[in-house]
Protein backbone atom coordinates (compact mmCIF):
# COMPACT_ATOMS: atom_id res chain seq x y z
CA UNK A 1 0.00 0.00 0.00
CA UNK A 2 1.15 3.33 -1.04
CA UNK A 3 2.90 4.87 2.12
CA UNK A 4 1.90 8.37 2.01
CA UNK A 5 -1.19 9.22 0.48
CA UNK A 6 -1.10 13.36 0.64
CA UNK A 7 -4.08 15.29 2.80
CA UNK A 8 -6.81 17.29 0.82
CA UNK A 9 -7.93 19.67 3.32
CA UNK A 10 -11.62 20.82 3.21
CA UNK A 11 -14.04 23.19 4.62
CA UNK A 12 -17.47 22.20 4.63
CA UNK A 13 -19.63 24.77 2.42
CA UNK A 14 -23.05 25.82 3.90
CA UNK A 15 -25.91 27.31 1.67
CA UNK A 16 -25.48 25.49 -2.46
CA UNK A 17 -26.72 26.79 -5.51
CA UNK A 18 -24.65 29.85 -6.86
CA UNK A 19 -24.83 32.76 -4.46
CA UNK A 20 -22.91 30.25 -1.89
CA UNK A 21 -20.40 29.16 -4.51
CA UNK A 22 -19.88 33.29 -5.91
CA UNK A 23 -19.46 34.19 -1.66
CA UNK A 24 -16.71 30.63 -1.39
CA UNK A 25 -14.90 32.78 -4.35
CA UNK A 26 -15.01 35.99 -2.89
CA UNK A 27 -13.63 34.52 0.24
CA UNK A 28 -10.95 33.05 -1.35
CA UNK A 29 -12.19 29.45 -2.04
CA UNK A 30 -12.94 26.73 -4.31
CA UNK A 31 -16.32 24.86 -4.38
CA UNK A 32 -16.63 22.01 -4.89
CA UNK A 33 -18.47 18.98 -4.08
CA UNK A 34 -17.67 15.32 -2.41
CA UNK A 35 -20.12 12.56 -4.29
CA UNK A 36 -20.01 8.54 -4.23
CA UNK A 37 -19.29 5.77 -1.35
CA UNK A 38 -23.44 5.47 -0.47
CA UNK A 39 -23.13 8.67 0.98
CA UNK A 40 -25.04 11.87 0.80
CA UNK A 41 -23.46 14.45 -1.45
CA UNK A 42 -21.32 16.95 1.07
CA UNK A 43 -20.73 20.70 -0.36
CA UNK A 44 -17.17 21.56 0.17
CA UNK A 45 -14.75 24.85 0.16
CA UNK A 46 -10.99 24.43 -0.80
CA UNK A 47 -8.43 27.12 -0.10
CA UNK A 48 -7.74 28.71 -4.01
CA UNK A 49 -3.81 29.35 -3.30
CA UNK A 50 -3.60 25.77 -1.72
CA UNK A 51 -5.52 24.36 -4.98
CA UNK A 52 -3.91 26.24 -7.66
CA UNK A 53 -0.27 24.92 -6.19
CA UNK A 54 -1.51 21.04 -6.07
CA UNK A 55 -3.22 21.38 -10.13
CA UNK A 56 0.45 23.18 -11.00
CA UNK A 57 2.38 20.12 -9.72
CA UNK A 58 0.32 17.99 -12.27
CA UNK A 59 -1.43 14.77 -12.11
CA UNK A 60 -3.98 16.16 -9.89
CA UNK A 61 -6.75 13.96 -11.10
CA UNK A 62 -4.55 10.74 -11.15
CA UNK A 63 -3.57 11.38 -7.23
CA UNK A 64 -5.47 9.75 -4.51
CA UNK A 65 -5.93 11.83 -1.99
CA UNK A 66 -7.17 11.55 1.90
CA UNK A 67 -9.76 14.37 2.39
CA UNK A 68 -9.69 15.70 5.43
CA UNK A 69 -12.97 17.96 6.93
CA UNK A 70 -13.48 19.06 10.28
CA UNK A 71 -16.72 17.33 11.38
CA UNK A 72 -15.94 14.09 9.21
CA UNK A 73 -14.50 11.01 9.04
CA UNK A 74 -11.22 10.85 6.91
CA UNK A 75 -12.05 9.29 3.52
CA UNK A 76 -10.28 8.49 0.40
CA UNK A 77 -10.95 10.27 -2.92
CA UNK A 78 -10.13 10.70 -6.21
CA UNK A 79 -10.65 14.23 -8.23
CA UNK A 80 -13.14 13.78 -11.50
CA UNK A 81 -13.99 17.21 -12.62
CA UNK A 82 -11.96 20.26 -11.76
CA UNK A 83 -14.20 23.15 -13.95
CA UNK A 84 -12.01 26.27 -15.04
CA UNK A 85 -12.73 29.92 -15.57
CA UNK A 86 -13.00 30.03 -19.71
CA UNK A 87 -10.79 33.34 -19.90
CA UNK A 88 -8.50 33.10 -16.82
CA UNK A 89 -8.32 29.02 -16.65
CA UNK A 90 -8.35 29.17 -13.11
CA UNK A 91 -10.29 26.39 -10.88
CA UNK A 92 -13.77 27.73 -10.04
CA UNK A 93 -15.30 24.65 -9.09
CA UNK A 94 -14.10 20.41 -8.77
CA UNK A 95 -15.50 16.87 -8.26
CA UNK A 96 -14.58 14.63 -5.49
CA UNK A 97 -15.53 10.90 -5.38
CA UNK A 98 -15.02 8.94 -2.54
CA UNK A 99 -13.75 5.30 -3.16
CA UNK A 100 -14.58 2.28 -2.04
CA UNK A 101 -12.07 -0.03 -0.76
CA UNK A 102 -12.88 -2.27 -3.92
CA UNK A 103 -13.07 0.75 -6.44
CA UNK A 104 -10.59 0.52 -9.17
CA UNK A 105 -8.87 3.91 -10.00
CA UNK A 106 -5.46 5.10 -12.73
CA UNK A 107 -2.73 5.78 -10.64
CA UNK A 108 0.86 6.97 -11.59
CA UNK A 109 2.88 4.12 -9.44
CA UNK A 110 6.67 5.14 -9.15
CA UNK A 111 9.33 2.92 -10.42
CA UNK A 112 12.38 1.60 -8.50
CA UNK A 113 15.61 -0.33 -9.78
CA UNK A 114 17.35 -2.81 -7.74
CA UNK A 115 20.34 -4.61 -8.88
CA UNK A 116 22.50 -2.17 -10.26
CA UNK A 117 25.49 -3.28 -8.40
CA UNK A 118 25.26 -7.01 -10.19
CA UNK A 119 24.31 -5.39 -13.78
CA UNK A 120 27.19 -7.29 -15.91
CA UNK A 121 26.57 -4.10 -18.41
CA UNK A 122 27.13 -0.95 -15.97
CA UNK A 123 29.93 -3.00 -14.48
CA UNK A 124 31.15 -2.51 -17.99
CA UNK A 125 30.61 1.07 -17.60
CA UNK A 126 26.98 1.00 -19.35
CA UNK A 127 24.38 3.86 -18.68
CA UNK A 128 21.60 3.19 -16.99
CA UNK A 129 18.40 5.02 -18.29
CA UNK A 130 15.00 4.86 -16.59
CA UNK A 131 13.24 5.61 -19.16
CA UNK A 132 9.45 5.64 -16.73
CA UNK A 133 10.28 6.70 -13.46
CA UNK A 134 6.72 6.21 -12.90
CA UNK A 135 3.79 4.09 -14.57
CA UNK A 136 -0.05 4.36 -15.11
CA UNK A 137 -1.52 1.04 -13.49
CA UNK A 138 -5.40 0.37 -12.85
CA UNK A 139 -5.24 -0.38 -9.00
CA UNK A 140 -7.45 -1.39 -6.71
CA UNK A 141 -8.23 1.53 -4.02
CA UNK A 142 -7.43 -0.85 -1.28
CA UNK A 143 -4.35 -1.87 -2.68
CA UNK A 144 -2.54 0.48 -3.97
CA UNK A 145 1.29 -0.17 -4.32
CA UNK A 146 3.88 2.31 -2.90
CA UNK A 147 6.27 1.59 -5.84
CA UNK A 148 6.93 -1.55 -8.32
CA UNK A 149 10.71 -2.44 -8.44
CA UNK A 150 12.51 -3.69 -11.67
CA UNK A 151 15.41 -5.60 -11.81
CA UNK A 152 18.34 -5.01 -13.46
CA UNK A 153 21.24 -7.42 -12.15
CA UNK A 154 21.32 -9.52 -14.83
CA UNK A 155 21.13 -6.76 -17.86
CA UNK A 156 23.53 -6.49 -20.67
CA UNK A 157 24.59 -3.09 -22.49
CA UNK A 158 21.84 -2.94 -25.10
CA UNK A 159 19.47 -4.79 -22.73
CA UNK A 160 15.90 -3.22 -22.21
CA UNK A 161 13.51 -3.92 -18.87
CA UNK A 162 9.87 -4.16 -20.25
CA UNK A 163 6.71 -3.77 -18.31
CA UNK A 164 6.55 -7.88 -18.67
CA UNK A 165 9.87 -8.20 -16.58
CA UNK A 166 7.95 -6.45 -13.56
CA UNK A 167 6.12 -8.73 -10.72
CA UNK A 168 3.24 -6.35 -10.36
CA UNK A 169 0.86 -6.54 -7.63
CA UNK A 170 -1.91 -8.39 -7.44
CA UNK A 171 -5.19 -6.66 -8.52
CA UNK A 172 -2.74 -4.13 -10.51
CA UNK A 173 -1.96 -3.67 -14.61
CA UNK A 174 -0.96 -1.15 -16.74
CA UNK A 175 -3.26 1.09 -18.85
CA UNK A 176 -0.83 0.72 -21.81
CA UNK A 177 -2.19 -2.72 -23.66
CA UNK A 178 1.36 -3.30 -25.12
CA UNK A 179 4.88 -4.50 -23.54
CA UNK A 180 6.49 -0.64 -23.32
CA UNK A 181 10.20 -0.51 -22.21
CA UNK A 182 10.84 1.04 -18.52
CA UNK A 183 14.84 0.89 -18.32
CA UNK A 184 17.36 0.19 -20.34
CA UNK A 185 21.39 -0.04 -20.42
CA UNK A 186 23.36 1.88 -23.32
CA UNK A 187 27.34 2.09 -23.96
CA UNK A 188 29.09 5.00 -22.76
CA UNK A 189 29.02 7.68 -24.75
CA UNK A 190 33.32 7.32 -25.08
CA UNK A 191 32.60 3.80 -26.68
CA UNK A 192 29.87 4.64 -28.77
CA UNK A 193 32.57 8.05 -30.31
CA UNK A 194 35.56 5.33 -30.16
CA UNK A 195 33.11 2.90 -32.66
CA UNK A 196 32.07 6.17 -34.87
CA UNK A 197 35.59 6.51 -35.56
CA UNK A 198 36.22 2.96 -36.07
CA UNK A 199 33.59 3.79 -38.96
CA UNK A 200 35.03 6.58 -40.34
CA UNK A 201 38.72 4.89 -40.43
CA UNK A 202 37.38 2.02 -42.48
CA UNK A 203 35.47 4.39 -45.07
CA UNK A 204 38.57 6.53 -45.35
CA UNK A 205 40.98 3.41 -46.11
CA UNK A 206 38.38 2.52 -48.69
CA UNK A 207 38.47 5.50 -50.10
CA UNK A 208 42.29 5.75 -50.39
CA UNK A 209 42.44 2.56 -51.93
CA UNK A 210 44.53 3.70 -55.41
CA UNK A 211 42.56 2.69 -58.14
CA UNK A 212 44.90 0.15 -60.86
CA UNK A 213 46.03 1.15 -64.45
CA UNK A 214 43.46 0.55 -66.92
CA UNK A 215 45.17 -0.89 -70.10
CA UNK A 216 44.06 0.56 -73.38
CA UNK A 217 40.63 -0.45 -74.76
CA UNK A 218 40.34 -3.81 -76.69
CA UNK A 219 41.32 -3.29 -80.22
CA UNK A 220 44.09 -0.60 -79.25
CA UNK A 221 47.81 -0.61 -78.71
CA UNK A 222 49.64 1.55 -76.31
CA UNK A 223 51.50 4.05 -77.94
CA UNK A 224 55.49 3.58 -77.75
Amino acid sequence: MAGEIPDLEAQVRTGTGKGAARQARRDGMVPGIVFGGDKNPLPINIPFNKLLTMLRAGRFKATLFNLKVEGHDDVRVICRDVQRHVVKDLPVHLDLMRLKRTTQINLFINVEVTGEEESPGLKMGGVLTLVRPEVELVVTASDIPESITVDVSTMEIGDNATISDVKLPAGSKPVIDRDFVIAQISAPSALKSAGEEDEDDDDTAVDEVPTTEMGPPDGEQAED
